[in-house]
């Protein structure tokens, strides 16, 4: 414990250390704070839009680019090379998921690492960043279970003096409701979109007969998420 405390002084104190335990050490502190950063991001993000895998990606990409800065260290022939492998990938699709970019970057660290002959690094790399990826896959780190549905539905009346009993059958139903939107179709007529997060997402349809037995609110539709994503 004594030599891990002695590494994480020395780059600020007493020069970067380098070998195998040192590497180690990198790629575990680089984790957690990748780790800091994803729960930072999930605890403050608002707003409608999220991506699962934007998190994962901000967890893995620390420990991807400080594998990289470890590979280059010292050696500025090693730097001109990477930029020129960056130089000669091209891909004609657009990728659409933040994880695939993040594969793409650790594919390219690794072949950088053997083909410079720093075995030793390209195997704790396969190995640290396989085992990031398997802990968060696993514990499916990133997901966000604040709202699993849409509620839609159209409502002929005064919203105010249904409100009180809207608000219980939501109650009831949901452990969670946002009014997402509200649009005035006419005097005495509107349309409402709830995100609501159900309390036992296979009972669904038991809401929307308790909405449909509301005569003033019609064209009920429940659509299920499993969770929040980039819209």
């Amino acid at each position: 414990m004594n030599e891990w405390f002695s590494l994480f002084l020395n780059g600020d104190y007493g020069g970067a250390a380098s070998g195998f335990e040192a590497t180690c050490f990198i790629m575990v502190f680089s984790f957690l704070v990748g780790q800091c950063v994803g729960w930072t991001y999930m605890a403050t993000h608002r707003g409608l839009s999220y991506s699962q895998s934007f998190v994962v990606s901000i967890v893995i990409l620390p420990a991807l680019v400080a594998l990289i800065m470890v590979l280059m260290a010292g050696s500025l022939m090693v730097a001109f090379g990477l930029l020129a492998v960056f130089a000669v990938v091209r891909f004609r699709n657009v990728l659409k998921d933040t994880r695939d970019t993040t594969y793409i970057l650790w594919a390219i660290t690794e072949g950088m690492a053997i083909g410079i002959q720093r075995y030793s690094t390209a195997l704790i790399g396969v190995v640290g960043i396989t085992a990031i990826i398997g802990y968060l896959h696993i514990t499916s780190f990133g997901s966000r279970h604040r709202f699993d549905a849409v509620l839609d539905f159209h409502l002929s009346g005064d919203l105010k003096k249904l409100q009180e009993g809207l608000k219980y059958i939501l109650r009831r139903h949901c452990t969670r409701s946002l009014l997402a939107s509200q649009q005035r179709i006419g005097a005495d007529s509107t349309n409402l979109s709830y995100r609501v997060l159900l309390r036992d997402p296979s009972r669904g349809n038991e809401l929307c007969r308790a909405l449909e037995n509301i005569a003033e609110i019609s064209a009920v539709n429940l659509f299920l998420r499993e969770d929040e994503s980039e819209i």
